[in-house]
């Protein structure tokens, strides 16, 4: 369980690629299930490794962690990124389970927001799970439509296509 104390946050760099994975997979699997079969959270979570994210990085996606207590210990709670891909400005955003409504993933998904307005975006676009789409609603997103998202596995999955045009953009 999460401490009620202080929970920080900071641009992740490739040090913390093992603990976005373990935060990462903790999402899918605690959050996943009430939204998609099993066979399909199992796709989702595998092949998520730590280079996954170290070579993201490397290509120039942003990543931002939240940190805090967990069961007492130091851990990474939760992350989001920032990214372009094909001239379009994507973002995503993973609290661990145990984490959720607390405010954490709307400060991770600000950080990667004013990651990507300081970078120039007018939108942003998201490829949202079930289970993340009242979340980016509620934080100013709207649908686009209905399809699927291509997995790190080779699988696919339902999303929902969702944009956010920035004001004053």
């Amino acid at each position: 369980m999460v401490a009620s104390g202080e929970v920080q946050t900071r641009r992740a760099n490739p040090d913390d690629a093992e603990a976005i994975a373990l935060a990462h997979l903790d999402s899918i699997r605690s959050i996943g299930p009430a939204f998609y079969p099993t066979d399909v959270v199992d796709a989702w979570g595998s092949g998520l490794t730590p280079d996954i994210y170290v070579k993201a990085m490397e290509g120039g996606e942003a990543f931002f962690i939240a940190t805090g207590d967990l069961d007492g210990e130091p851990a990474v709670l939760g992350f989001s990124t920032h990214r372009i891909d094909d001239d379009q400005d994507g973002a995503s955003v993973y609290v661990k389970g145990s984490a959720v409504r607390r405010g954490i993933g709307t400060a991770l998904l600000r950080m990667a927001e004013e990651h990507a307005q300081a970078h120039g975006a007018k939108t942003l676009q998201i490829q949202a799970s079930l289970a993340g789409v009242e979340f980016y609603k509620a934080n100013g997103f709207q649908e686009l439509g209905r399809g699927e998202a291509l997995l790190v596995s080779g699988s696919s999955m339902a999303c929902v296509f969702m944009r956010k045009i920035f004001t004053g953009a």
